[in-house]
């Protein structure tokens, strides 16, 4: 059985830089198998690229609404994009 590839665009708002979002968000995409990238933003909030499966796609958004414990989310802000074929998970600086 072939699954197809997803791909979700994020930029999480809030309190979301110097709380471990990036690094909490690697290992819970490496956990859930979602390969693509994470990076901080200038302005404050935090940019991520998912590729995997939907259900995990989904997983890894959901948990992004939230964060890790001292995050403070005020808003997710996603799209859909063509699936570039990533196949591991980077923090991106």
């Amino acid at each position: 059985m072939t699954t197809s590839l997803t791909r979700t665009h994020v930029t999480i708002h809030g309190m979301v830089q110097g709380v471990f979002f990036r690094d909490t968000c690697r290992r819970m995409a490496e956990r859930l198998g979602v390969a693509g990238w994470v990076r901080n933003r200038p302005d404050g909030s935090v940019e991520a690229v998912f590729e995997g499966g939907a259900g995990p796609v989904e997983a890894i958004v959901d948990w992004c609404r939230n964060g890790p414990p001292l995050a403070r989310v005020v808003r997710v802000d996603r799209s859909t994009e063509r699936p570039e074929g990533l196949t591991a998970f980077e923090i991106r600086r």
